[in-house]
């Protein structure tokens, strides 16, 4: 079942054709990763799923649902989330603090139903069991009292990732999620990846250049250059590809 479909969407900035008719299809619980050169549009394709942008042309439908109108807040609360190059957790919170900040509205912090304690500690304690987890998944219980401007470049990447599990996302757009961290570390993010897709059946379409971490985790990979995509299949397939050799690999 495809989760996310992409239809003749077209981008311009100015008179830069920067997408040109972008289709892509994307079966749930499964990770899939976007390669291609500086400036082919990678990035500007994950800002019109995500709804950073709409489309000036062609369709965006995620979960069976038209979501091409919709912003960022509105994919983030139907399940499709993405993440940053640089992570943005809240500096000056601890980590915990950070996980709890992302789980489901808490009717608690209303003034009309805080007095009603009752009615909303069974919730309050869910998501912080639900946090528990997420921090014991993503490697982060012993830095649950850390500042996360103190956490090192990969471990705010892996908080940013547990945040967006605390969402309850369904897919997860990544950009660059292992860009400036050390190659063990970048191995365990992936190997975090891989056991949420497994074991929770969340969908990733990650942009990622270090190709030589990257391609030992992903299932299917889509290469992009001037607007386009040029190849799409496994990793073996793509990165064979005579138009990807040319293109993006140096050939």
């Amino acid at each position: 079942m495809a989760i996310l479909e992409v239809s003749g969407v077209k981008k311009h900035f100015g008179g830069n054709d920067v997408l040109q008719g972008i289709d892509l299809e994307l079966k749930a619980g499964r990770i899939y990763q976007l390669i291609g050169s500086n400036g082919c549009g990678k990035t500007t394709l994950i800002n019109v799923i995500s709804g950073m942008y709409p489309p000036d042309e062609g369709s965006v439908r995620f979960d069976g649902r038209d979501i091409s109108r919709l912003g960022l807040y509105e994919t983030y609360r139907l399940g499709l989330v993405r993440t940053w190059q640089i992570p943005q957790p809240f500096s000056t919170l601890s980590t915990g603090e950070n996980f709890l900040t992302a789980g489901a509205p808490n009717s608690g912090e209303s003034f009309l139903h805080a007095p009603f304690r009752p009615r909303w500690s069974g919730h309050e304690r869910a998501v912080i069991d639900r946090a528990k987890d997420m921090m014991d998944m993503t490697s982060l219980s012993d830095k649950r009292e850390v500042e996360s401007q103190d956490l090192s470049g990969g471990q705010q990447k892996l908080l940013e990732m547990g945040r967006v599990m605390m969402s309850g996302a369904k897919m997860m757009l990544m950009d660059e999620p292992i860009a400036g961290v050390n190659p063990t570390l970048a191995h365990s993010i992936f190997e975090k990846i891989t056991s949420i897709c497994r074991e929770q059946g969340v969908t990733f379409l990650i942009v990622e250049h270090r190709l030589d971490i990257a391609l030992q985790y992903v299932e299917r990979v889509f290469a992009m250059d001037g607007g386009h995509i040029i190849a799409s299949g496994t990793p073996d397939e793509v990165t064979s590809d005579p138009r990807v050799v040319e293109s993006y690999l140096g050939g």
